[in-house]
């Protein structure tokens, strides 16, 4: 054994396993732990377990997942929200996005793409329960229209008189999102 085996048998590292299929609760738990600890978040138990069989020994329970295929990339004309690093990108360009913005177009793009209340977006992008203050959320959409503007898409937030807010294409290209509900609620 080398020194360094021997000092990580002596001193193993933590590691944080967190379990939720809600996209938006695993970039809160990430934030939570950021520098804590490795993470690693797994959707269901079934993940989990698969990850841990040992390879070449699939539990008994469990069937062998089928080879992954790489997703093809998102054609040109299509609005790219990327949660993990906090940025919306349209063909090559690609704007920076905070927190805040990221989690209202993470909900605006869940499919199917549809009219979303204040209330709601208060609850998924700020989590909080009882302020339902639209002056937050109208600002937030103001700075988001002003970046959407920037990379040059058709696509805005546009408000529901009555209602709420959603995602408009006006060039009509897709939108892609995280493909998750915000919030896990």
């Amino acid at each position: 054994m080398t020194e360094q085996e021997t000092s990580t048998a002596e001193h193993p590292f933590p590691l944080v396993i967190g379990v939720t299929s809600a996209p938006a609760e695993r970039i809160r738990l990430t934030e939570l732990l950021d520098g804590v600890a490795p993470l690693l978040l797994v959707a269901d138990l079934d993940e989990l377990r698969r990850l841990l069989a040992t390879p070449g020994t699939p539990p008994a329970d469990l069937a062998t997942p089928p080879p992954a295929t790489p997703a093809p990339p998102p054609p040109d004309d299509t609005l790219v929200i990327d949660a993990a690093r906090s940025v919306a990108r349209w063909g090559d360009r690609e704007i920076v996005l905070t927190r805040l913005e990221r989690d209202l177009l993470a909900c605006l793009t869940t499919e199917p793409v549809r009219v979303w209340t204040y209330a709601e977006l208060h609850r998924s992008v700020w989590h909080d329960e009882g302020l339902q203050d639209k002056a937050d959320v109208q600002s937030l959409v103001k700075r988001l229209r002003r970046k959407l503007d920037q990379l040059g898409t058709g696509v805005t937030v546009v408000a529901v008189r009555g209602v709420g807010l959603r995602l408009t294409d006006h060039r009509r290209p897709r939108a892609q999102g995280t493909g998750h509900s915000p919030g896990g609620r």
